[in-house]
């Protein structure tokens, strides 16, 4: 399975800790040059990133199709362009994206795509963590990740960890 990460899945799940999810659920994960540039960016604000610099398991590529990353970088970052123009040249099963825009611009490319909540949701499933609430709520607390109230309580309720008319 060829999976490629945008940059939000896997420096979230660096800062809290918990970027070993991608390689239990995953096995390898590619990301674009641009991509581990803006991670290891996280670096000049506390973010240790020794685990993302030895890491064996993701895979650094250099995106040849400079043309579409041009293109693309018309209404994307620097760091999604390239990961759906590698998305797209290495006919990834999977693209993990975050940001509304650039999962549209997936979309339209004919990529399948899922976003960190969809990591976390798949995780559960697969037993790799115990429990989703308290990662999701580290993600909101100590990335900054922003998940809107209902679906926090949607996402919550779907891995039967919130029941019906109780909130979180």
């Amino acid at each position: 399975m060829i999976i490629i990460s945008d940059t939000s899945p896997v420096s979230n799940l660096l800062q809290i800790g918990q970027l070993s999810i991608l390689q239990k659920l995953y096995g390898t994960v590619m990301i674009p040059q641009r991509v581990y540039q803006e991670v290891c960016a996280l670096e000049n604000l506390g973010v240790d990133i020794t685990l993302i610099r030895s890491a064996d398991w993701i895979q650094i590529e250099t995106v040849s199709d400079e043309a579409l990353v041009a293109t693309l970088s018309i209404e994307l970052d620097p760091g999604e362009a390239e990961a759906i123009t590698l998305a797209i040249a290495v006919q990834a099963d999977r693209l993990l994206i975050d940001e509304r825009i650039g999962r549209g611009v997936a979309q339209r490319y004919g990529l399948r795509i899922t976003g960190l909540l969809g990591v976390l949701v798949a995780a559960k499933k697969e037993k790799l963590i115990p429990e989703l609430k308290p990662v999701l709520d580290q993600l909101i607390t100590q990335a900054k990740f922003r998940v809107h109230s209902s679906l926090y309580e949607q996402i919550l309720q779907d891995v039967d960890e919130l029941h019906p008319n109780t909130k979180a």
